[in-house]
């Protein structure tokens, strides 16, 4: 009676419309059916041809995470991020560190939306440079933004339905192509999982590393908890079947591609996976699959511009961040400015610093930090604080940061100099928020579940 009682007072909440199998789809959506493809050419070079073989490691240290997101969302149902979960769960000054290394990943999609964007545009139109195909995609990204143009869920859905119908056209083209070859031996058909002529642990590493980044917007289910029924059991299904099916697909997509194309050197390594489908099945799916990609990749850079916007907002508001700049939201669009300007400053500058793979290893070390943080965290609440001591929640966060510890060790070292750059900024920045650590640090502001959703 009383629990009736609090939830009148308290007004009304989001309602509960999502089932398990509305969860999963929004979830493929998320991350995007052809997800594989953009990667394809810089992990097939990093893995000396394995990419089958990345993608299926990349699935094994997701499945891990994704039941450790899945059980912290049942915990904090209306804060799904790593920064909240480890400022709660393990320290504030921890959080912040996290939070930190997640501006790197936020960042970062951005700008290898934007770099691949214009290396696609470039074979439509290659008389025009790339300067400026970089300079036209930031600023459009930004105006998209700053005018507070955001993708309905319906829009999402019609792009990801006319994903996957380009994914059987390419599936369709390369299974005839590979139909019509003669002499295919065995040894060819399980070469993209091994060839023992290429092979090597730290080849196969590097590319898994990188081939995170195929399973990047998971964790998003995580932020549905109120709007799903069942939410402690739906949750963390659908956040593993998201990362199950997206694995499966994935590795289908890039077992083909390998099939097709077996060398790992490309006509432009970028867009590598448009050249495949254009040997497939002639130039009318290169064109194809070039435009699906591009449309795409528009949507998402778009989108990782926002989401990076709203991560300095949300640590601009809790002043781990200076508060006066990154927290002031523009009053007739009510989005955060500055934060989108200076995102596309950065943006524009990394597009001509950068290339795609070390762009998508930098996104990459933000990303396996938060991982490693929510898996941390689990173990932490169900292991260490729980009452009880079940061996699933010991086993499932230790081999889950184990993984993704692995998988993060084995960043390029150009990523890994650079990543840790940027955490050393951080620490030198909390050093001098705090006099030195002479003060307590009070960088994440720990919110309650009803903050979370004003």
């Amino acid at each position: 009676m009383s629990e009736n009682k609090t939830a009148s007072i308290s007004g009304p909440g989001l309602k509960r419309v999502l089932r398990l199998p509305a969860l999963v789809l929004y979830g493929i959506i998320l991350i995007q059916p052809t997800a594989p493809m953009p990667l394809f050419g810089a992990a097939a070079s990093l893995a000396r041809g394995h990419v089958v073989t990345t993608i299926l490691i990349g699935m094994v240290a997701m499945l891990f995470t994704a039941i450790s997101y899945g059980r912290m969302a049942n915990v904090y149902p209306n804060a799904g991020s790593a920064y909240t979960y480890v400022s709660r769960e393990i320290h504030p000054s921890l959080g912040y560190f996290i939070g930190w290394g997640m501006i790197f990943d936020y960042v970062m999609n951005p700008i290898i939306c934007v770099i691949w964007a214009s290396k696609a545009s470039m074979n439509f139109i290659p008389e025009i440079p790339f300067a400026v195909y970089a300079i036209a995609y930031t600023i459009l990204f930004t105006v998209m933004n700053l005018r507070g143009i955001e993708a309905s869920s319906r829009t999402n859905t019609l792009i990801a339905t006319g994903l996957g119908v380009v994914i059987v056209l390419f599936l369709g083209a390369a299974i005839r192509y590979l139909w019509l070859q003669p002499h295919l031996g065995t040894a060819e058909w399980t070469r993209p999982f091994y060839d023992p002529k290429t092979f090597s642990f730290s080849s196969v590493s590097a590319g898994a590393s990188l081939a995170v980044l195929t399973y990047i917007g998971f964790d998003g289910i995580s932020t549905l908890s109120e709007e799903v029924h069942n939410p402690r059991r739906n949750i963390l299904r659908a956040s593993v079947l998201v990362c199950l099916i997206t694995g499966i697909l994935a590795s289908v997509q890039v077992y083909f591609a390998q099939m097709v194309w077996p060398s790992t050197t490309f006509p432009d390594q970028d867009t590598a996976f448009c050249y495949v489908a254009g040997k497939a099945g002639g130039q009318w799916l290169f064109y194809t699959i070039n435009i699906a990609l591009l449309v795409a990749t528009i949507g998402s850079g778009a989108g990782a511009q926002l989401g990076a916007g709203r991560l300095l907002y949300g640590m601009g508001r809790d002043n781990a961040i200076p508060k006066k700049f990154f927290s002031k939201i523009n009053p007739r669009t009510h989005v955060p400015s500055n934060n989108i300007i200076l995102v596309g400053v950065l943006v524009l500058l990394g597009a001509f610093l950068l290339t795609y793979p070390i762009g998508a290893q930098l996104l990459n070390f933000g990303a396996l930090i938060a991982f490693m943080g929510v898996n941390a965290s689990s173990f932490v609440h169900y292991f260490l604080h729980g009452d009880r001591k079940k061996a699933g929640y010991f086993l499932v966060p230790v081999l889950g940061f184990a993984v993704c510890f692995y998988l993060w060790m084995s960043l390029g070292y150009k990523a890994k100099i650079t990543g840790i750059c940027w955490i050393t900024m951080g620490v030198l920045y909390g050093a001098y928020r705090t006099s030195w650590f002479r003060k307590p640090l009070q960088f994440a502001r720990i919110e309650s579940d009803e903050d979370s959703l004003k």
